[in-house]
């Protein structure tokens, strides 16, 4: 089974925010999320898809997942390219 790691960008007010996940249908899950059914951090808001990568198992998906979201540069550098 193919998994997908994630990251998803919008914009508030005065910042911006990113969100990671990992998933087997990356455009399945976007639709979910900007449709309020995602994770509750991302009701309510309108996402953009900013990185996607493919991982060979859920498990190296879910550990790619954990690193991703402690790479506060690699989000922000990101984050900024949100219009």
């Amino acid at each position: 089974m193919d998994c997908y790691v994630y990251v998803l960008g919008t914009v508030t007010r005065n910042r911006h925010l990113t969100y990671v996940g990992w998933t087997d249908d990356v455009a399945r899950r976007l639709t979910q999320h900007n449709a309020g059914k995602g994770a509750r951090s991302t009701r309510g808001r309108t996402w953009v898809l900013l990185y996607s990568e493919r991982c060979a198992s859920k498990r190296h998906a879910m550990s790619r997942e954990w690193h991703l979201k402690r790479d506060r540069n690699f989000r922000k550098e990101l984050a900024l390219k949100i219009k």
